[in-house]
């Protein structure tokens, strides 16, 4: 029983990625699941921050998950809404953004933007708009931007139960909507 709970580490001072200690981890212990579970939040993927614009470029809700300055936040909405407002439909929805990746969706005249580590799973992220966006529409009943104008505390109490700390929390559509309902009984 002892062998289940052997730990593995990481080197954090090395100059090796993170992917490379972590292949290299997983090559030591042979496939097995020998992880110290200290090291899943180092290699776990974060949203770094979450942008809803609209053609106009006004952004409607913006959640950050890294400090940022307020300018650097100006210039982030500013460089993100130009990179995916003039792209061109028949590209993909993800695009190298600085350092990292920008994964955005629009719905009608909105641009739904996620911005994540150069080498997470793009689908992954994409699914995730989606479902958020079909939260937004069953929690508003056939929702408008208006809607995340007028109710943005609730959007955002949304976002909070489907993303926490620049993770995905909860993935079910139910158990989101169940939560919500909760909270509108409490006001």
């Amino acid at each position: 029983m002892s062998h289940l709970f052997e730990f593995a580490t990481i080197d954090l001072a090395s100059k090796n990625s993170v992917a490379e200690q972590h292949d290299r981890l997983f090559n030591r212990s042979k496939g097995r699941a020998r992880v110290d579970l200290r090291l899943i939040h180092q290699l776990h993927s974060l949203i770094r921050f979450i942008l809803l614009q609209n053609r106009q470029g006004k952004t409607r809700l913006a959640k950050y998950y890294i400090p940022l300055e307020e300018s650097e936040k100006h210039k982030v909405e500013y460089e993100v809404h130009r990179l995916v407002v003039n792209r061109d439909p028949k590209f993909t929805n993800f695009v190298e953004f600085r350092t990292h990746k920008v994964i955005y969706r629009r719905y009608a005249g909105l641009f739904f933007s996620l911005c994540v580590d150069i080498t997470d799973n793009e689908l992954a992220y994409l699914e995730s708009i989606h479902l958020f966006v079909e939260i937004l529409d069953h929690f508003f009943s056939n929702v408008c931007e208006l809607d995340l104008v007028f109710n943005f505390h609730k959007v955002y109490l949304i976002l909070d139960e489907f993303i926490l700390a620049g993770e995905l929390q909860e993935t079910s559509k139910k158990a989101i909507i169940e939560r919500m309902g909760e909270l509108e009984k409490q006001e």
